[in-house]
C-alpha cells in the first residue's frame, strides 16, 4: 500500500513537471509562462491633463473635451490668446501648470522652444504630416492648417489677369493703389505677408539678416498700396471694390464669402504661401508625461483630425484626414503648397523688422 502512494505520488508530481516544462508552447517566453490575460488587458490608467491652447472657440474647445473623454482623457482647457499663453508658458516654465499646448502658431513655438519650455517628443502619426509643417527639431508638429492668402475681386480681375505672387502687387502699375498693404502689423496675418517677402532675401551680413534688396521689396510693397485701417474688414473693401486686392486667412473665407456674397479669386504663388499651422506639443517638465504622450498620440490622428476637419470645416495637416475635409476646403487647397519658411529665423527677428517697418519705412 506504501509502494502504492509513493508510486502515485511520483506519478503526480512527473506530471506536473512535463506540464510546466514542456507541456505547453511559449514561443521563447524564457519563463514559461504566459502574460496573465488580466495583465494585458487592463486598460491603462490616464492622469488628468491641464491643457493650454488658443484654439477653443466656435465650439471647438467643448468638442474636443468630449471627444477626449470618450477616448479615456481627462483634459481641462484653458484658454487665451495665443501671445498671451506663450508669455504664460515661458513664466511658467521652472514650474509649469499645462501638461500639454495645441493651437498658437510656427513663431510662437519657435519662441517656446528656444525658452526650454517644450519637451522633444515624435509622435507616430508625424509622419503622416505634410512635408514642411511639422517641427524638424521635433518638438511640436501639425495638427490644422490655415493659408494665408492674396485674394482679390473677381468682378475687378481674372485669372488670367490677377497678379501671380505679392511681389507683382508693387512692380505691375495696373495693381498700385489697389491692394491693401500690411500696416496694420500687431495682428499676425500683416506680419506674415511681410516675413513672406522678406525671408526670400536672407543675407546673414545684411540689416537684421536681410539683404538691401530685401528691404527695398518691403518699401515698395508699402509705399504703391492702401494702408489698412483699423476696425475696418478688409473683405468688405474687397467685395466692394475700394481695395480689391489683398490677404485673406483661408479658414475665414467661406464665412466671409456668404457673408458679402463675394467669392474671391484666390492666387497661388509659384513660390507657396505662408501657412499658420496650429501644433501639439507636450510641456517640459510635466508631471504626467506618459499620459501627455497618449494623449498627443491620439489628438493628432486622422480619425480624430479628420472629424475634427469635416465638423469645422478646416483643414488637416495630417494628409491622411486630408481626405474627411469639406469639399469646398479641399477644393481651395489643391492649388496651394506652403511656401517655405525659416521659422526660427523668423521669430528671432520678426520683432525687429516690425520696429524697422514702423519707424522708417511707414513713416
Amino acid at each position: 500500500m506504501f509502494k502504492k502512494m509513493i508510486s502515485a505520488s511520483l506519478l503526480t508530481i512527473l506530471c506536473l513537471a512535463v506540464t510546466a516544462c514542456g507541456g505547453s508552447n511559449n514561443n521563447g517566453n524564457a519563463e514559461g509562462t504566459a502574460p496573465s490575460a488580466n495583465a494585458s488587458s487592463a486598460p491603462v490608467k490616464n492622469d488628468k491633463l491641464i491643457v493650454y491652447t488658443n484654439a477653443n472657440s466656435d465650439g471647438r474647445g467643448e468638442w474636443l473635451v468630449d471627444k477626449a473623454k470618450s477616448a479615456g482623457f481627462e483634459i481641462e482647457l484653458v484658454g487665451a490668446g495665443g501671445a498671451n499663453l506663450t508669455n504664460r508658458l515661458i513664466a511658467e516654465k521652472n514650474n509649469p501648470i499645462a501638461d500639454v499646448v495645441f493651437g498658437l502658431n510656427n513663431m510662437l513655438y519657435e519662441n517656446l522652444k528656444k525658452e526650454n519650455v517644450l519637451s522633444k517628443y515624435v509622435p507616430k502619426w508625424a509622419g503622416d504630416v505634410e512635408p514642411g509643417l511639422n517641427d524638424p527639431d521635433g518638438f511640436y508638429h501639425g495638427l490644422v492648417k490655415q493659408a494665408i492668402l492674396l485674394s482679390y475681386n473677381p468682378d475687378k480681375f481674372t485669372a488670367e489677369t490677377a497678379p501671380k505672387d505679392w511681389t507683382e502687387l508693387y512692380k505691375i502699375d495696373a495693381f498700385k493703389g489697389k491692394y491693401e498693404a500690411p500696416t496694420l502689423l500687431g495682428q499676425i496675418t500683416p506680419q506674415l505677408v511681410v516675413a513672406g517677402i522678406l525671408t526670400r532675401y536672407q543675407d546673414p551680413n545684411g540689416e537684421l539678416g536681410i539683404s538691401k534688396e530685401g528691404w527695398n521689396e518691403v518699401k515698395q510693397l508699402f509705399d504703391n498700396g492702401v494702408r489698412a485701417v483699423e476696425g475696418e474688414d478688409f473683405y468688405a473693401n474687397l467685395a466692394s471694390g475700394k481695395t480689391p486686392l489683398g490677404a485673406v486667412v483661408s479658414g475665414t473665407l467661406s464665412k466671409k464669402e456668404e457673408q458679402y456674397k463675394v467669392k474671391a479669386g484666390i492666387v497661388s504663388p509659384q513660390i507657396g504661401v505662408p501657412m499658420i499651422v496650429e501644433h501639439a506639443a507636450i510641456i517640459n517638465g510635466t508631471k504626467k508625461k506618459a499620459t501627455a504622450e497618449r494623449f498627443v498620440e491620439w489628438i493628432g490622428t486622422a480619425e480624430v483630425q479628420g472629424e475634427f476637419a469635416s465638423k469645422f470645416n478646416s483643414m488637416p495637416a495630417n494628409t491622411q484626414a486630408a481626405a474627411k475635409a469639406n469639399e469646398s476646403v479641399k477644393a481651395l487647397y489643391a492649388n496651394l503648397k506652403a511656401q517655405p519658411m525659416d521659422w526660427g529665423f523668423i521669430a528671432g527677428n520678426i520683432g525687429k523688422w516690425v520696429e524697422k517697418i514702423e519707424l522708417q519705412i511707414m513713416k
